[in-house]
């Protein structure tokens, strides 16, 4: 099937009354999966995500979004966040089958990994604990295994590759083992860490929080959802204590561990086991690129391309998540 974008922001500002169009729709940075534009319209500037049709065509697709801002506007009432804007009871607008989500514009910018200081990881980390610590109890959610590790067949990627002579068939062949491996390991530590779990955010890193000076705003909740909270804690703890040579930072991240336990206090947790957890996202999004630069998901020779260098990257990735796992433990166990 043919799963192209269709843009139509005129159409688009009509039906919302939202104004027209002052000024041509500006691409701006998005995301991986979805694109994202700057709209200046006579009422107002907005920043409107234009939703990946192949994405959207998934039959769970237009419900999870429907759920994530459910998450964001709750959370909203008490840390400083932005879930999309409501028109016409809803979040989700639908042009010729073309879906966005539109969202005020914030006069603010992201930090790159590297630009985190202490004090950044320290604040956001006290906020991941008050999204954890908030009730969600009025969503009506049906957990449906969201949560289930699935195993997957590496050797069709790789034999995939092969056929299409792709650039990562070596780096790919020589981690296969690994692959296998990390799996097995993300699927045991689900199921031993069983059903804990809160809602989040779950894409907490830096380019998803806005800075009004030293305000935060968090935003791109479209990944929100259930999750383990101490691989929750991990994950986003990770993503902000990168340093400028792409090395983890150890103060970093204990800042960002102890502003979340000063807000949620002590966290009784296996640190191995929700380390292991964490290559679940990462080995999903190399298959997610594996499919994208096969052909198989990808809407143009551009988003191939994108998947051909996140096969790479997330390999390298996925390597270097294994060889520290241990130094992180240890820092873990020795928190006080």
């Amino acid at each position: 099937m043919d799963y192209q974008y269709n843009l139509q922001f005129g159409k688009l500002c009509s039906m919302l009354d939202i104004g027209d169009i002052i000024k041509t729709p500006k691409a701006i940075s998005g995301g991986l999966l979805h694109r994202m534009f700057a709209v200046e319209t006579s009422k107002g500037k907005y920043a409107v995500k234009a939703l990946n049709p192949q994405i959207m065509a998934r039959p769970t697709a237009e419900n999870n979004y429907v759920m994530s801002e459910k998450i964001a506007n709750i959370a909203s009432k008490h840390i400083p966040a932005q879930p999309a804007n409501i028109y016409n009871g809803t979040i989700l607008q639908n042009i010729d089958n073309q879906f966005y989500l539109v969202f005020d514009w914030i006069e603010g910018q992201s930090l790159k990994p590297h630009e985190s200081t202490t004090v950044h990881c320290r604040m956001i980390g006290s906020m991941l604990a008050e999204i954890h610590l908030t009730d969600y109890s009025q969503i009506d959610y049906k957990n449906e295994n969201s949560n289930v590790i699935k195993e997957i067949d590496w050797n069709f990627y790789l034999n995939k590759g092969r056929e299409n002579n792709s650039n990562w068939v070596n780096l790919f062949s020589d981690h296969i083992e690994n692959l296998f491996l990390w799996n097995d390991r993300a699927q045991n530590s689900s199921f031993m860490l069983g059903e804990e779990s809160v809602f989040s955010h779950r894409d907490l890193d830096p380019k998803n929080v806005m800075w009004i000076r030293n305000n935060p705003i968090i935003i791109d909740w479209e990944s929100a959802g259930s999750i383990n909270p101490s691989h929750d804690l991990i994950e986003s703890a990770l993503y902000w204590s990168i340093n400028e040579s792409a090395r983890i930072d150890k103060e970093k991240f204990h800042a960002f561990v102890s502003g979340y336990q000063q807000r949620f206090g002590n966290i009784n947790a296996d640190w191995r086991l929700a380390l292991e957890l964490g290559y679940s996202s990462k080995l999903e999004w190399l298959e997610y690129s594996l499919k994208r630069s096969l052909g198989m998901e990808c809407n143009d020779e551009r988003e191939q391309e994108m998947g051909t260098i996140h096969v790479t990257e997330t390999i390298n990735a996925l390597k270097g998540y294994d060889e520290v796992m241990p130094e992180l433990i240890a820092w873990l166990e020795n928190m006080k």
